[in-house]
């Protein structure tokens, strides 16, 4: 009789134990815990309000979706919490162009491996670069489309400069691409932040910019600011009468883009979920209207698809970035 008391009590212990143990390593996702999404850049800017609006079309699927904005050190400070997170399925966060494709060789040293500490979840948006120029400047020089750039450049090297937001930002990398896919030599004028360097546009202090479309459009369509063409491989949906550089320049594609990722080692039927909520929500009609107002595209893929993308651009920027010379130490 004690013998099967014994034996009793330890089958129910056993069994109490196995379910503490199956509560804890069960996806989070599904204990309906919120969910931290860190977005490695400042609040306010279009990856900062993609990433709430989605969060917030999500919720009915995955539950409460924080926004935890970790700017700093262009993007990897953000990148490295993610990166280090535990890969239970409760942290997740943004990987960009700077963060999985530029900084990578822009920095000498990495708190995070871009390559190999992340799941790719989806590429959520790319968003169009646009070479614009100071509406001034264009008219005075007489340059209403980018082959007239091109001509003026080529005959008056050195005459010309463009502004970006820093040696080895998104904006300083495709000018160095524009240089050598035209065969030009223009003056780079660094400047610390895209806002600056905007400014510097607006005034006249520089000719002309790659900016990405959404934070330069309003520019545009107020007449303060040319657009020469779009860099994408195709005209974009948002300025369709506006050229590719394609048209000019044959096989020149640029654009910005960012998706969602995991830390490496999440399991896959949690990046499964994550996906498919998330693709959803890019899919709907109305996030598609509502990104079509920043100029974004929805781009909704597979993890597969997305890791293979990241692993194409990270590769495509090394000889860029190398090229332009820029480098923080």
């Amino acid at each position: 009789m004690k013998t099967l008391l014994l034996q009793c009590l330890f089958a129910r212990m056993g069994a109490l134990g196995m379910a503490i143990a199956l509560s804890t390593a069960l996806p989070a996702l599904a204990q309906n815990k919120p969910i931290r999404l860190i977005v490695p850049y400042a609040a306010g800017g279009p990856i900062d309000v993609t990433a709430r609006a989605l969060a917030e079309r999500v919720k009915d699927s995955l539950g409460p979706v924080i926004i935890d904005n970790k700017p700093g050190a262009g993007g990897n400070l953000g990148a490295d919490l993610v990166a280090k997170a535990a890969p239970d399925g409760l942290t997740i966060g943004i990987a960009a162009t700077a963060t999985h494709a530029i900084n990578p060789w822009l920095f000498a040293k990495m708190p995070y491996d871009a390559g190999r500490d992340f799941a790719p979840i989806t590429q959520m948006l790319r968003v169009p670069n646009v070479l614009v120029m100071n509406a001034d400047a264009a008219q005075r020089l007489n340059i209403h489309k980018l082959s007239d750039l091109v001509a003026y450049a080529k005959a008056n090297p050195g005459r010309l400069n463009y502004g970006s937001g820093g040696n080895g930002s998104a904006g300083h990398l495709a000018g160095e691409m524009f240089k050598r896919a035209a065969g030009i030599f223009v003056v780079h004028i660094p400047y610390n932040g895209g806002n600056p360097a905007q400014l510097a546009l607006l005034s006249g202090q520089v000719d002309f910019n790659l900016d990405n479309l959404a934070t330069a459009a309003p520019n545009i369509k107020s007449g303060k600011l040319k657009a020469l063409a779009v860099t994408t491989a195709q005209r974009s949906g948002a300025l369709p009468d506006l050229a590719a550089m394609s048209e000019t320049l044959p096989g020149f594609e640029i654009d910005t883009w960012w998706g969602l990722v995991a830390p490496a080692g999440t399991p896959r039927d949690v990046v499964e979920r994550l996906n498919k909520a998330f693709t959803a929500a890019l899919q709907a009609p109305e996030t598609k209207t509502r990104f079509g107002a920043l100029m974004a595209e929805p781009v909704p893929t597979t993890p597969e698809q997305f890791g293979a993308f990241m692993k194409k651009e990270l590769s495509r920027y090394e000889p860029v970035v190398k090229a332009s010379g820029a480098k923080v130490d």
